[in-house]
């Protein structure tokens, strides 16, 4: 590389000794970098003034004590003020006459980085032409000859000028260049619309920011590059940035299913002339993790609360229950006994909410297991009708294959009895229930329950998910659809909800996670960091007739999953040599991949067991070689 740049340095210095015009270039400190041989010819000047680092000042020193620029009295004022106008550099084009009585043109330009280049021009010919014309043309006017001299150094003016432009040309393409390159490549979308609501400037990143647009969005109307739906969201903000108001607001995107924000600027136009500057960015993520905080934060509030509470209040509970049924022996009223009644039932709710609030509070792992979703929905029916009356119908229409899917089946179970108890109460006694199934994008499990109730008030949209929060009054506890949330979000999913023309409606999308039924034996990756115990473990699997290939950290499994694609299952510890763990290694690997399982020996209490145990099953160690068979060939 060394030898290609200087082979290249000298060939630059080869031609730049072939043209005819002296050169130089000097640095901001004033240090010669380059001179061209012309330069030491055209000024005769000694080797040590053309070679780079020569300074400049003792440059003009030399040519002024050589009588150059004429007889100057004070030679040490002259070279400073030369010095200081090398400083404060500004381009400019000049002509003058040398001692030795040719005649030179001066051009001089500035650089980005500082410093300069210069440009001398030997015009003596040029001169001489000049005064041939004006001997020879008696017939011309003083006024007329001296307006062609004027006019011919005008010309190498403009010349030098237009030289300046075009460089001053090229560096501002260059800036638009790095400029547009820039914000094409920022994570958000960065436009300008005029005064009709078209688009003039766009960085061509709406389609990432909200997928399902167009990218090439100049010349559009916002309403057809946003669709209908999104512009309606944002016209009201719009508007006020029309009228010279400036926001920043969020709103869900329908079609993409992405939460966006945006910042509507006006510009500096007045009245009817004002367009709007645009930025917008996907928060989606961001959105779910400060809703999953916030959550968090309820649960530790609530787990707070009843930590200290709920063994005094369970005593309470216990000695009124007990009191009671003393009471009740006795020969006491009527009256009385109702009282009592009402009493144990009051003291036995208080006993459920307690339940409720622990189940609600711990960190239960789920358990996932192969479900059939038809088995499935069958009994849930079965269970579920019961609870309701005969003027409510319960409907079920299952849009799910009729293959197993991975979920926890205690935990989905207890979520739909919640949301189907919910909407029996907001049907009021009569109505219809309706419960919808389907796979969206192959990606989520969908589960809808609508109703023909009340629907949703404004309050309980924002608020329904949030603990305690109830509209039933005290025939209410608030902790259902929190419960919903929290299982749901616990295997990776999401809740929704909405009002339809009939009533509410609540959407649950779990990840959708299959089964795999090979059981063959295959090539097994083994990762775990224990060599002892990873020995034991291989010899367990080749006893099951399985070939097994090992790692002990995520990145030689990453590694091996690349490049061995025979690999048919994945048995990894949680714990593991580095950073990464077991459970991410999972995370980055692709649903509908190879069939995954983990192994620990943490707590299912532990964050990573409840992670992982959301994703694929988890087998807790100690194990024997026929627990291991079992757990591998029956999920």
């Amino acid at each position: 590389m060394e030898a290609n740049s200087a082979t290249a340095q000298a060939m630059t210095i080869a031609g730049l000794n072939l043209i005819q015009q002296a050169l130089t270039i000097y640095d901001s400190d004033l240090k010669l970098v380059l001179a061209n041989e012309r330069f030491h010819d055209m000024f005769k000047l000694p080797r040590k003034y053309n070679m780079p680092g020569a300074d400049f000042g003792e440059t003009i020193r030399y040519l002024t004590e050589r009588g150059e620029y004429g007889d100057i009295d004070d030679i040490d004022a002259f070279v400073q003020g030369r010095v200081d106008q090398a400083l404060a550099f500004e381009p400019h084009y000049l002509e003058r006459r040398m001692r030795n009585g040719r005649w030179i043109s001066v051009e001089g330009s500035p650089l980005p980085e500082g410093g300069w280049v210069a440009v001398y021009t030997d015009i003596t010919n040029t001169k001489r032409q000049e005064q041939l014309l004006r001997s020879r043309s008696e017939e011309l006017s003083d006024q007329l000859l001296q307006y062609a001299e004027e006019l011919s150094a005008t010309n190498r003016q403009l010349e030098s000028t237009v030289m300046a432009l075009e460089e001053a040309k090229r560096q501002l393409t260059n800036s638009e260049a790095r400029m547009r390159l820039t914000a094409e490549m920022m994570p958000a979308h960065i436009a300008h619309v005029g005064p009709d609501k078209h688009y003039t400037y766009s960085n061509r990143r709406l389609s990432a920011v909200m997928p399902g647009r167009p990218s090439n969005i100049v010349g559009h109307h916002i309403r057809d590059a946003l669709g209908e739906s999104a512009y309606l969201a944002i016209e009201p903000h719009l508007e006020g940035a029309f009228h010279g108001k400036a926001s920043v607001f969020e709103f869900n995107d329908h079609l993409s299913t992405r939460r966006i924000r945006v910042a509507f600027t006006p510009d500096g136009g007045q009245g009817q002339s004002r367009g709007v500057y645009i930025l917008s960015m996907d928060i989606t993520e961001e959105t779910q993790t400060r809703v999953a905080l916030q959550q968090t934060r309820r649960r530790e509030i609530a787990a707070q609360m009843t930590s200290g509470l709920a063994h005094d209040f369970s005593n309470l509970l216990t000695i009124i229950l007990g009191m009671q049924s003393k009471l009740q022996r006795m020969e006491i009223p009527p009256e009385a006994q109702e009282l009592i009644e009402a009493t144990l039932a009051a003291s036995r709710r208080g006993g459920t909410l307690l339940n409720r609030i622990a189940d609600m509070t711990g960190q239960r792992a789920p358990e996932m297991q192969p479900v059939n979703m038809k088995a499935f929905l069958a009994d849930l029916q079965t269970l579920a009708n019961p609870t309701l009356p005969p003027t409510i119908k319960l409907t079920i229409e299952n849009g799910i294959p009729d293959v197993p899917v991975l979920a926890d089946p205690g935990m989905l179970q207890d979520s739909m009895v919640n949301l189907i108890l919910n909407a029996r109460d907001a049907c009021s006694g009569h109505g219809a229930i309706t419960i919808n199934t389907a796979l969206i994008h192959d990606t989520w499990l969908q589960i809808r329950v609508s109703d023909t109730g009340t629907g949703f008030s404004e309050e309980a949209l924002k608020r329904a998910l949030d603990p305690f929060f109830t509209t039933k009054g005290g025939e209410g506890s608030g902790l259902g659809l929190a419960m919903v949330y929290d299982m749901t979000k616990l295997a990776g999913g999401e809740v929704r909800l909405e009002n339809t023309v009939v009533g509410g409606c609540v959407t649950l999308r779990l990840p959708l996670r299959r089964v795999h039924d090979e059981t063959a034996p295959g090539l097994v990756l083994l990762v775990e960091d224990n060599p002892d115990l990873r020995g034991v473990i291989r010899d367990m699997l080749t006893d099951m007739n399985h070939t097994v290939i090992e790692a002990a950290s995520v990145d030689e499994a990453r590694a091996l999953l690349e490049s061995v694609p025979e690999i048919s299952m994945l048995l990894s510890d949680i714990s593991l040599e580095g950073e990464a763990s077991g459970v991410d290694l999972i995370r980055s690997l692709p649903p509908d991949g190879i069939p995954c399982f983990l192994m620990t020996s943490l707590p299912k209490t532990d964050p990573l067991y409840i992670e992982g145990a959301a994703r694929v099953p988890i087998l807790s160690k100690p194990f024997s070689v026929d627990q291991l068979d079992s757990f591998l060939h029956t999920r």
